[in-house]
């Protein structure tokens, strides 16, 4: 049997665990059978990268940590040789690091995980891993605003032209506020 000063140390261990499990906006449990040093040392790198980390911890240690955290559901993901990824930051990145790693390595699965404290399984993590990154969606979103925004530009010049042409007087209507506040700026303009 365990001496009491080792059940505390395990004690303190799981505790800590749990503590970072809480905070933590992603948590990974993969596969790691099969990974040679050089690529789990660039793994760990790319993780480092997005502010993330990868530890090999004990399957009991782990599962104590997930009970003390309040995460249910994970056990059964908690069998064989298991590395526990965690980020506090963004949890897109890291999940991407993880999928694109799964793919270059075919030893290296995802078992599951949680993202913001929902509890998900592989399938829905890869489907997270595969869509572009914010800064993508967001670029897309500003490009098909922009595009939106010169067909709009282009419909009223060909408006303006159509009706110059017809021979109607094209009038740019400017509110008073507008008028004033450039009357203003000329008149100092003038003055200086």
């Amino acid at each position: 049997m365990a001496s009491e000063k080792i059940l505390n140390q395990k004690k303190e261990e799981v505790s800590k665990l749990a503590a970072e499990m809480k905070e933590a906006k992603l948590i990974l449990l993969t596969d790691y059978r099969g990974i040679n040093v050089a690529d789990d040392t660039t793994l760990r790198k790319d993780l480092r990268n997005t502010e993330a980390s990868a530890r090999v911890i004990k399957n009991n240690t782990t599962r104590r940590a997930l009970k003390e955290a309040g995460i249910e559901g994970l056990e059964d993901k908690l069998v064989g040789p298991t590395a526990v990824v965690m980020s506090n930051g963004d949890y897109l990145e890291p999940s991407k690091v993880i999928y694109k790693f799964s793919k270059d390595n075919e030893f290296y699965k995802i078992k599951g995980g949680v993202i913001e404290g929902k509890v998900m399984t592989a399938e829905e993590i890869i489907t997270l891993a595969k869509l572009p990154s914010r800064e993508t969606l967001l670029s897309m979103l500003a490009g098909a605003l922009l595009g939106n925004i010169s067909k709009v530009a282009v419909a009223l010049n060909e408006v303006k032209k159509l009706k110059e042409e017809a021979g109607e007087k094209v009038a740019v209507s400017v509110p008073a506020e507008e008028t004033a506040t450039v009357a203003e700026e000329n008149t100092e303009t003038e003055n200086n």
